[in-house]
This record gives structure tokens, sequence and C-alpha cells, in this order.
């Protein structure tokens, strides 16, 4: 079984959410599976400090009417040895940030994903490799079904594309549509209320749909951000998949992020995570004192405006804060000030850093993810991997993951809210501090507990391999 993955954004090369450690992660266990795979990306500013490169070979790419320069180098993806194909071009990639600057996408973005999607296609000639199956991620890749359709890239390999989180759907002017160079018909599917939709076209035109839960899978059906027809009308094809998390990477008993690795055996270097986090944030040592963690991209869908209205009540609750994340400018000035008007109580770290992010969840009590919507998320699955129990809302993979310990003392492993108000996610957080205050023994439990279940991607990739074998037939 041979599968090229492409993807806008593979960890540790280039990271802006959760489809950066998935396109890492599943991969690896796939290669464990005994899986011929390999992945496709943009050579993005930086790319070489992570990965000793090697030219392979140069070809163009065709972008609306002209021919683009492409440069093909692999490298290899950290523990592990599954080649990594890096698209190489300057003007589409050495730029500061992977998406844009400024909270939107750059000018240019229809182009820089044609020019992904295109060039992709041509890697298996290059290297004289043909794949079975071509999986596509999230609207960046969503071109390449229909490409496939229309006679370009490999004879014969199918197609999957992986629904990552449906808010984001690469919508462009109906008249920008000849960069792609597919004439009118192949782009049919593509076209929504009077646009051009790359992820509504990716979904009418590959061979499978994947989301990645069973819950967001659902979900979608009947509230799609707009596409709900389209997914019910492709429900056939439509399958959840949780994702899983990479314990090579995510593991505090190995992880060099931290100050002092712990286990659910000998836990105690989780107060030493604890107290040094503190010291480094300014924060009071106070040992009776939860710290609750938020990493985040900070955008609505994320809950923020919960967090912000029920801040002050949060902190009336006698909490430690600590938020790492960056986003909307109305929400990072928030949590500023937030760390202002509480010293020694509340910080922020307005800044993506891949360390904090493991501090962070090493060092919290509690872990709070009150999101509108989730189709998986992996936050809430790193802290229980640390021990650090989460307050989630039940939606999408949240729901799936994290099971509510009031209602169920023996199977829960966190504290849930289904309301998505101020007030139904502070009853949630309350329950969790008062666990932690008092019943130590029952919270230590708890913690313990959710150290050792198993959210790995052992499970997910065989199922993804199922799939595959299914499709190839």
């Amino acid at each position: 079984m041979q599968i090229l993955l492409i993807s806008a954004e593979v960890s540790p090369f280039a990271k802006v959410g959760g489809l950066a450690d998935v396109a890492a992660a599943l991969p690896r266990a796939l290669h464990d599976l005994g899986v011929d795979v390999r992945l496709v990306m943009p050579k993005y500013r930086g790319v070489a400090d992570k990965t000793e490169l090697k030219t392979v070979t140069s070809f163009s790419v065709p972008v609306g009417n002209a021919e683009k320069e492409c440069s093909l180098y692999v490298g290899t993806l950290p523990q592990s040895a599954v080649p990594v194909y890096f698209l190489g071009n300057d003007h589409y990639f050495d730029r500061a940030q992977i998406y844009g600057e400024g909270g939107g996408d750059y000018p240019d973005a229809l182009e820089r994903f044609t020019f992904l999607s295109r060039g992709a296609l041509s890697v298996p000639e290059a290297v004289d490799w043909q794949p079975d199956i071509i999986h596509v991620n999230d609207w960046h890749t969503a071109l390449i079904p229909a490409y496939l359709r229309a006679g370009v890239g490999p004879n014969g390999a199918k197609s999957i594309i992986t629904i990552h989180n449906l808010a984001y759907q690469g919508e462009f002017p109906w008249g920008s549509r000849t960069v792609t160079g597919l004439d009118d018909g192949a782009l049919a599917p593509f076209a929504h209320a009077g646009k051009l939709n790359l992820l509504k076209g990716g979904i009418l035109t590959a061979d499978r749909l994947t989301t990645v839960s069973p819950s967001y899978a659902q979900e979608i059906r009947n509230d799609g951000e707009g596409l709900e027809e389209v997914l019910r009308a492709r429900a056939d094809a439509l399958v959840g998949i949780l994702n899983g998390i990479d314990d090579t990477v995510w593991n505090p008993e190995i992880d060099s992020h931290l100050w002092a690795n712990y286990s659910p055996a000998n836990p105690s270097g989780k107060e030493q995570n604890k107290e040094r986090l503190r010291a480094d944030l300014g924060l009071a040592q106070e040992p009776a004192t939860p710290v609750v963690g938020m990493i985040s991209r900070l955008a609505a869908q994320k809950g923020f405006d919960l967090v912000i209205a029920a801040f002050d009540r949060m902190m009336a609750l006698g909490i430690q804060f600590v938020l790492l994340g960056t986003g909307a400018p109305e929400y990072e000035e928030f949590f500023r000030q937030a760390a202002q008007r509480y010293p020694q109580r509340a910080a922020a770290r307005i800044t993506f850093s891949e360390q904090w992010a493991h501090r962070i969840e090493a060092a919290a009590d509690i872990f709070l993810m009150p999101s509108r919507f989730e189709p998986c998320g992996l936050n809430q699955m790193y802290s229980l991997r640390y021990g650090t129990v989460p307050v989630v809302r039940a939606t999408g993979g949240l729901k799936d993951t994290v099971r509510d310990y009031t209602t169920d003392r023996t199977a829960g492993n966190g504290f849930t809210f289904t309301e998505y108000t101020p007030d139904a996610m502070l009853v949630a957080l309350r329950r969790a501090v008062a666990l932690y205050r008092d019943e130590p023994a029952e919270w230590a439990n708890l913690r313990k507990h959710g150290m050792e279940e198993d959210h790995s991607w052992n499970a997910s990739a065989r199922n993804y391999l199922d799939l595959y074998v299914e499709l190839a037939r």
C-alpha cells in the first residue's frame, strides 16, 4: 500500500494548528504498520533549519496562464523514516508566515495553494513512485481530487479528503477560477454562493471523505457552515476517524521540553513543573491553588467569548490562570490586561511556543477548552496524557474523548458542559476546582486514570489503513 499525503502544514516544519500535528503523526503510525507513506508540503522559510534537505529535481507548475518553477527537495520526518518532499518556490513560500499576516490570508492564497496542489501531483512521476491513494487535507489541497478526475497526476490513484475544520473553506471570487487551470465543467462542484469554494469542491470530487472525530462527522450534516446539504448528499462516503496524539512527542516521561519528567507511577515531577512555571511567569507559589491553563488560537471558535464574560468570576474561584496563544487582537489585548489586573495570579504569553505548550500542559492542574465547536481537538488528549484534568464543552471530538467525572466517577476522566453559556462553563470549572481542593485523593486518582488512557495513533491509523485498503480494491 502506497500513500501520498499532502498538507499545507506538517510539524515540526510548519505549524499553525492541529493539522500540522496530525499530518506528522498519522504518517509515522502508518509507517509503523508497514505502509509506504510519503508526504508533500511547501518549502516554507525555515524548513532547511529543521531537516537535511537534498535536491531531487525541478519542474514547472502551471498556475493560471503562467508556468512557475518548482524546486523539489526531500528530507525526513523526525522520529521516522518517512520521506517528506518539499515544493520550493521562494515567491510563494519564502514569507514571514505560513498563511498570512495580520490575521488573514495572503492576497495570492489561491495561487499559492494551486501551486502546492498541482506541484504535489508532479512528485510521483519525478521520483518514479506510484501512489495507490492520495490523501489531501482541508481546503488548501482540495483541488487535487478534481485534478485527478481531469487526468492530472498519477493514473489510477484514488483520493481521500480529510476535513479538519469546516470553518475554513477557501473561498475566492468566482472570477479568479482561471488560476486553477480547470475548465468550468470541472469547477462546477466548486461553485457556492457566487464564489469559488475549494472545500466544497473537494467534498464533491474526492472518492472518500473523513473528518477527525465521529461526533463531528454527525454534527456537520446538520450544522456544516453552509455545506450541510453537500455533506448530507455524500453521507455514504463520509466517516469520522478520531485523531490520536503522537506519544513520541507528547509523553511526560521523555518530554525534553519539561523542567522535570514524570509518569503515572511517579507523578512528583508534575509539581516541580508547576513550581517552575510559577517562578518563570511571576505567579505566586501557592501549592493549594489550582493552575488553569489554556493553549489555543485566540479565535471565536475556541469559546473565548465565554471566558471573557466569566473571567472575573473564574478568578473568584481562587485559581491561577495561564494562557498561551495568538489570534484576534481584541482577545490578545483582553488577556494582556487581565494579567495586569491579576498580578501573581494570571499570566498571558501572547505568542506561539512549542516549548511553552508542553510546559503549560505539564504544569497546569486543569485545562480549559470551552469550544463553540471542535472537530477533534488535541489539547484535551495531551492534557489527559500529562495528568491535567480537562474541562470542556461536549462538542465534536471533545465529546468523544472527555467523559464527565461528576456523572460517572468510575469512567469519568474530566468535566463537561453542554450549553454554550458562561454560566454552564463556570459550573463545570467550579466542580473541577472543588474536587481538587476537597478530595485530593480522588483528584490524584482521576489524574492517574487519565494518564493511563491510550489516545495514541495506533487505533486511528489502523482505521485509516482499513479505509485505504477498501478504497484501493
